[in-house]
C-alpha cells in the first residue's frame, strides 16, 4: 500500500477508534445521549485536523532534516501548543452542545488533567508517526544498499568467468597435439563447468555439492596436464554437502593453489579438499596445496588476478563479519586456505 493511502486510513481509522472507545466508556458509566455521540465525534474532528495540520508542517517546514535535538525540541513545543489549542476546543465543543458546566469545567485541575490527556495523545501520535518514518526510511536504506550489494556481487562474479576460461583453454591447448584424446575429454570437462558457470549467475549462493562437481572436473582436466605431478586428495562430509556456499569460490581457491603453488613447483605437488561441520554447526573448508607463501606474494597476487580479493569481499557482503577466510603456511611444504561459513548458510539463497 502507498505511503500517502496509509496515512489517511491511519488517520481516519486512528481518531474514529478514539471517539467509539470513549463513547464505549462512556455507556458503562451513565450511558449514551446524541449529544454526547456528537461532542466526542467533534472532538476527534479536532484531533483529526490538527494533527494532519502537524504532519503538514513537519513536512512544509523540513522538520525531518533537522538534528535531532533541534527536532524534539521543536516536536515538543508543538504538542504543547496543540494541547493548549486542544483544551478550548473541548470548553467550546462542550458550550456549542450545551455541557458546559462553569464551575466544574475551568477549575484548574480540570484545566490541567485536560491538557495533560491532550498532550499524551498528540505525544503517542508524533511518536508513531517520526517512528513510522524513520522505520520506512531504514527499510529503504536497506534495500538500497541490498541492492548495491547485489550489483558489486553480479560484478565480481563476472570476473571469474573470463578469468578462469582463460586458464582452463590454456590447459587444453597444450594437450591437442599431444593427445587428441585426453584433449577430447578435457573439452567435455570444461563444457560442463561453463554450463555451471552459466547457471550460477542465477543464484548467490549453490549446494557445496554441485560447487564439489565443478572442482572435480577442474582438477580433472589439470590433472591432465600434470599428469603424475598432482595428487589430489578429497575429505568431504555427508553432512557438508548440503550447506550453500557462494558459486566458483571453492573453485577459485582451488585453482589458486593450482596457479601459485602446485604449477611453481618442479615435481608438482598435492591439493586437498576438506569440508566439515564445526562444533556450532558452521562449515569449515580447507584447501591444503603445496607450495609457500611469502610474504611480498600479496601485492604480486593483487596484481595477477582477483581471487583471494574477491573470495574475501563475497564472503564479506554475504555473510558480514559472520564468516571468515584465513590463508596460512601450514609446515614447511604446504599452504592452506581456510574458509568459515555461518550455519545459516544452509538455507541462504
Amino acid at each position: 500500500m502507498e505511503k500517502y493511502k496509509l496515512y489517511w486510513l491511519l488517520q481516519i481509522f486512528g481518531w474514529l477508534s478514539f471517539a467509539l472507545v470513549n463513547l464505549f466508556f462512556v455507556s458503562l458509566a451513565r450511558g449514551i445521549t446524541p449529544i454526547q455521540i456528537g461532542a466526542y465525534f467533534s472532538l476527534a474532528i479536532f484531533y483529526f485536523l490538527s494533527t494532519h495540520f502537524f504532519r503538514f508542517l513537519i513536512k512544509n517546514k523540513n522538520w525531518l532534516e533537522y538534528p535531532l535535538s533541534r527536532l524534539i525540541s521543536h516536536v515538543l513545543i508543538a504538542v504543547l501548543v496543540l494541547s493548549v489549542l486542544n483544551t478550548f476546543a473541548q470548553i467550546i465543543i462542550n458550550w456549542i452542545f450545551g455541557t458546559l458546566h462553569l464551575m466544574e469545567d475551568f477549575r484548574p485541575l480540570v484545566l490541567l488533567a485536560n491538557l495533560f490527556t491532550s498532550f499524551l495523545y498528540y505525544s503517542l501520535w508524533s511518536l508513531l508517526y517520526f517512528l513510522f518514518y524513520f522505520l520506512d526510511n531504514y527499510n529503504s536504506s536497506l534495500k538500497y544498499q541490498a541492492r548495491i550489494n547485489e550489483i558489486k556481487l553480479i560484478h565480481l562474479r563476472n570476473q571469474l568467468n573470463p578469468h578462469f576460461i582463460f586458464n582452463a583453454l590454456n590447459s587444453i591447448r597444450a594437450l591437442v597435439d599431444e593427445n587428441p584424446v585426453k584433449a577430447k575429454s578435457a573439452i567435455t570437462q570444461l563444457s560442463n563447468i561453463l554450463r555451471y558457470s552459466l547457471i550460477m549467475d542465477k543464484h548467490k549462493t549453490i549446494p557445496l555439492a554441485e560447487e564439489m562437481n565443478t572442482v572435480r572436473d577442474y582438477l580433472n582436466l589439470e590433472s591432465i596436464r600434470f599428469e603424475e605431478r598432482l595428487k589430489v586428495i578429497y575429505d568431504i562430509e555427508k553432512k557438508a554437502e548440503q550447506y550453500r556456499i557462494p558459486p566458483m569460490m571453492l573453485q577459485t581457491i582451488v585453482e589458486n593453489g593450482i596457479k601459485h603453488g602446485i604449477s611453481n613447483l618442479i615435481r608438482g605437488g598435492l591439493i586437498e579438499v576438506k569440508c566439515t561441520i564445526g562444533l556450532l554447526d558452521d562449515l569449515y573448508i580447507w584447501v591444503r596445496n603445496s607450495g609457500q607463501l611469502k610474504p611480498q606474494d600479496a601485492s604480486k597476487k593483487k596484481s595477477e588476478g582477483h581471487g583471494i580479493s574477491n573470495t574475501v569481499q563475497r564472503l564479506k557482503l554475504i555473510y558480514g563479519n559472520r564468516a571468515s577466510f584465513k590463508i596460512f603456511n601450514y609446515g614447511d611444504g604446504f599452504v592452506v586456505t581456510e574458509l568459515k561459513i555461518p550455519k545459516q548458510s544452509l538455507n541462504l539463497d
